[in-house]
């Protein structure tokens, strides 16, 4: 089966457990202890903090910005939640249900996530510790993007699988996110026709250049090591504004680009909703991004979207997405406060929140208001 007739097959047509009815005393930041990856060590072969969405929200608590209370957790993407982008075949490799048998699957897994021991474990336990924590955040992403939408902002604290298309995963992405997000909004909800994507992760994001390669609805502006994986020529096709960066640039030289081209970017074209890639892999010292951003920088850098967006009115959605260094959940903390501090996120809350998230029927119909190749 084809990616577009899977997608085809299933737009707006199945009930999903995502699209939810938040409390109002909820903010819109989505997140769950399931995030983070814990088996038997193995998580530490892979440079990447697989705990680290954790370490943000003991931050972010430790300053009184948030509390379990106010956070939306986040859902598990369903197989048909998955299949509005993903083929149904590449979601069978990932869960052993093609003729290849287990060593197949396995082998799979193992290339996506950079853990050749995984190869050798059983399927069930694989599934229920690696894959499954990459659902809840890519349910997360989906969910982040409608509260995006009804809220002005949001932000999975996870998220930013920028290396997955719908039929390849590969640098620690299993699942499209950012894909499935902009895809369900266009599906289901009223008035949302243009999406840019602004990824300022320090590898190319090659997943969803590739996912929207002829699609014109979707406008995307990367900037990233040139050096560095993935070194996609074919998924280039799809940046419309095109930031490759040497080894070791700076924070002035990187502020200045990220400045004039996300104004560029959403000046060229008005969109409907923001995502923004927010990977803090660019931090100076991190074993995969080659850049040398100081954590001033990377807050910095964070404030120059939120407030292009917030001056044009445009929704937007932030995820995570790479950072491999144990200080790198500081410094995600540290720029969500100060987004708070200069008001273009609000941490207040509205009062008289219903018992429960209910799921809820949307459709466009109805309006919603061996190298290490890594994230």
């Amino acid at each position: 089966m084809s990616s577009k007739e899977t997608t085809e097959g299933n737009k707006g047509s199945h009930r999903t457990e995502l699209y939810v009815q938040v409390p109002p005393t909820c903010l819109p930041i989505v997140y769950s202890p399931e995030y983070n990856i814990t088996f038997m060590g193995l998580e530490k072969l892979h440079p990447f903090d697989a705990g680290k969405w954790g370490k943000v929200i003991h931050f972010l608590k430790e300053e009184q910005f948030i509390t379990d209370e106010v956070i939306v957790p986040a859902r598990e993407a369903s197989e048909e939640d998955l299949l509005v982008v993903h083929t149904k075949r590449y979601l069978n490799r990932l869960k052993n249900d093609i003729l290849e048998g287990s060593r197949e699957w396995s082998l799979v897994v193992a290339t996506i996530t950079e853990i050749p021991p995984l190869i050798f474990l059983p399927n069930f336990l694989v599934q229920r510790k690696v894959l499954r924590p990459l659902r809840i955040q890519t349910g997360g992403t989906i969910m982040a993007g409608k509260l995006a939408m009804d809220r002005g902002w949001a932000i999975n604290v996870g998220g930013g699988f920028h290396h997955c298309s719908s039929d390849k995963g590969g640098g620690f992405c299993a699942y499209a996110d950012i894909t499935l997000a902009i895809k369900f909004l266009f599906e289901r909800v009223e008035g949302v026709s243009r999406a840019t994507i602004i990824d300022l992760d320090a590898h190319q994001g090659n997943g969803h250049e590739r996912d929207f390669l002829d699609d014109r609805r979707v406008y995307i502006m990367d900037v990233y090591n040139r050096y560095i994986y993935p070194g996609d020529g074919y998924a280039k096709r799809a940046i419309k504004r095109k930031v490759e960066l040497d080894w070791g640039t700076e924070d002035t030289e990187y502020l200045q680009k990220v400045d004039l081209h996300c104004e560029g970017a959403l000046n060229e074209i008005r969109p409907d909703i923001i995502v923004y890639n927010a990977g803090t892999d660019v931090l100076d010292g991190d074993p995969l991004g080659g850049l040398a951003i100081s954590p001033q920088g990377i807050v910095k850098r964070d404030e120059i979207v939120f407030r292009a967006a917030r001056r044009r009115g445009i929704p937007i959605l932030m995820v995570t997405s790479g950072g491999y260094q144990k200080k790198t959940a500081r410094v995600i903390a540290d720029s969500i406060l100060n987004l708070h501090r200069q008001r273009l996120i609000s941490g207040d809350v509205m009062e008289g929140a219903g018992p429960s998230m209910v799921p809820v029927m949307m459709s466009k119909s109805v309006s919603s208001g061996p190298t290490l190749n890594t994230i």
